[in-house]
């Protein structure tokens, strides 16, 4: 797909026979082991398939994607904040991760839709994936996929904002939708201004969700902060949030296999978070509704007014 082009200025060449060439603008993706620069994204990949490697990427607004199909790719921005995708390919994700592993540092993705709803920052199909520093902004889905392996996904000091919706498709989509038979860790990220579905939604054995802030006061249309559908075990620690007026269900913050109990809850510890709610919020939802059967390890928790502590559900 096409991208913004990015116009340096040249300097004007002197009158003189001898006057230097002007210089050209550096590629916008380079190879750091190499120093090979390109033009696409797609071009670089294709150019190292199946080696590890580092694409380094320059500042800009890129209306293209790229599928990852092999080894271990580092994405990175040249400068942290600067590097901006707005296309998707194959109709899911502005990258397509099915390598062995990924790692993406400092870009940004925004403006992401497609027709089936779940237009997303990334798409991790196969391999770890670890996203650190990165943005996602006013899509239908920041991160989705599901490996089906025993994968390890990482997810750190990344803003989710604007994301998520129930009304574009028959099903939802999500800030962050994850499954694998490993383990997820989501920590010292910010999730706001959702616009439907869930804040973080993981299918996974193992969690931990630790050290971030759920601001739902801006939110419209959203549901949980955090829903583990299938259960799973680890620890939730140290994050705050802020339940919104503007809910498509209120009833709680934090939920445990309320689809089904395909991994034990048993020990789950939820402690050391802050939960209260926003201006015009009237309900009184559960900071945790369980309905896996299994005893948690519910610690001490900073609940506000309104916010009920626990609750069990039937399945």
């Amino acid at each position: 797909m096409r991208r913004l082009a990015i116009i340096a200025a040249l300097p004007l060449a002197a009158p003189a026979a001898s006057a230097p060439a002007p210089a050209h603008a550096p590629a916008p993706f380079t190879i750091a082991e190499s120093g090979e620069g390109f033009a696409h994204l797609q071009d670089a990949l294709m150019a190292r398939r199946g080696r590890d490697f580092t694409v380094l990427i320059a500042p800009g607004v890129y209306r293209e994607c790229a599928i990852q199909q092999a080894g271990r790719v580092t994405f990175k921005a040249a400068e942290p904040g600067t590097a901006i995708f707005e296309g998707a390919c194959e109709g899911k994700a502005a990258l397509v991760l099915r390598g062995k592993g990924s790692t993406i540092d400092g870009l940004v993705f925004r403006n992401i839709r497609v027709p089936d709803g779940n237009g997303a920052g990334i798409r991790i199909e196969i391999g770890d994936l670890t996203v650190r520093n990165a943005m996602f902004l006013d899509s239908q889905e920041g991160i989705l996929g599901a490996t089906g392996d025993a994968t390890r996904i990482l997810i750190d000091h990344s803003t989710f904002s604007g994301l998520g919706q129930c009304d574009e498709t028959p099903d939802c989509a999500h800030s962050v939708y994850l499954a694998n038979t490993g383990e997820i860790t989501v920590t010292n990220s910010r999730f706001e201004r959702g616009r439907g579905g869930h804040y973080v939604k993981l299918r996974s054995p193992h969690v931990r969700i630790d050290d971030n802030s759920f601001d739902d006061s801006a939110g419209r249309k959203t549901n949980y902060a955090i829903d583990l559908p299938e259960g799973g075990t680890g620890e939730i620690l140290r994050n705050t949030f802020v339940q919104g007026p503007n809910k498509e269900n209120w009833t709680g913050f934090i939920v445990i296999s309320a689809e089904a109990r395909k991994y034990s809850a048993a020990g789950l510890r939820v402690d050391g978070n802050a939960a209260t709610l926003a201006p015009g919020q009237s309900k009184s939802p559960a900071f945790v509704a369980n309905v896996s059967g299994e005893r948690l390890a519910l610690g001490a928790n900073r609940l506000g007014p309104g916010v009920r502590a626990y609750e069990e559900r039937r399945p």
